[in-house]
């Protein structure tokens, strides 16, 4: 799965691998346009750049923790996290350019400078951050990938929870969030299999409580309406 191609400045770099669908939906209004080609860049981590020591150094507010969210669609939940979290600074990875310029948008309204944004494979991004830089890390609702023949594209696997066990702080969170039965039993399953995580859950209802301060998303509501319901699942990354 894992690739490399020659970029225009002669350096062989890895081509992103397949954990997500179509890149592009309905053709943006201008004003999201414009937002997409001048404010994202402002936003968007660097990754040509050696990755900073210190997170911190990535965010023009001062923050202390650090949170990556994987796929954050439409980013609702990004925004009201990273609003209720100011000394915490949020990574949000997002490639579908629709849910990029959505959240664009509402942050020409409310401006985080505890925010970074980027716009490609998460997987680029953990292979670039430094180890046990990262306080938590947020699965919510990925695509499910149903189709049996599809399941190596589903982002849990056991690669991807190398890549967060090496990332996560003894002690970070890994939290996981879908309405897909298989995709939950699937998820348990590999992060059973996995020495350095441990699932929190400790009675029966745990798993099917929403987290603490949690908003909610288009895509839960729409799950809801449908009759599945959701299961939130933490992990936590074990010492040493």
């Amino acid at each position: 799965m894992e690739r490399t191609t020659m970029a225009e400045n002669g350096h062989l770099e890895r081509r992103r691998e397949a954990f997500f669908g179509r890149l592009k939906g309905p053709k943006l209004r201008q004003h999201q346009a414009d937002l997409i080609e001048m404010r994202l860049p402002q936003l968007r981590v660097d990754l040509t750049q050696p990755a900073p020591a210190d997170l911190a150094r990535l965010f023009s507010a001062p923050v202390e923790r650090f949170r990556l969210e994987i796929g954050f669609g439409g980013g609702e939940h990004l925004l009201h996290r990273s609003g209720e979290d100011l000394r915490c600074g949020f990574i949000g990875v997002e490639p579908f350019v629709n849910g990029m310029a959505k959240l664009l948008s509402a942050l020409d309204a409310t401006p985080r400078e505890n925010l970074r944004l980027f716009d490609d494979d998460a997987t680029l991004v953990l292979d670039w951050l430094p180890d046990a830089t990262l306080d938590a890390v947020d699965l919510n609702y990925p695509d499910p990938w149903p189709k049996k023949k599809h399941f190596k594209r589903r982002f849990v696997n056991a690669k991807n929870l190398d890549r967060f066990a090496r990332v996560l702080k003894p002690g970070g969170i890994f939290r996981f969030a879908s309405d897909i039965d298989t995709y939950v039993d699937w998820t348990l399953r590999h992060v059973a299999e996995h020495p350095a995580f441990e699932w929190t859950a400790r009675r029966p209802a745990d798993w099917h409580e929403p987290f603490a301060g949690w908003l909610g998303t288009r895509y839960e509501a729409k799950a809801i309406r449908e009759g599945r319901r959701p299961a939130y699942l933490t992990f936590r990354r074990l010492e040493g």
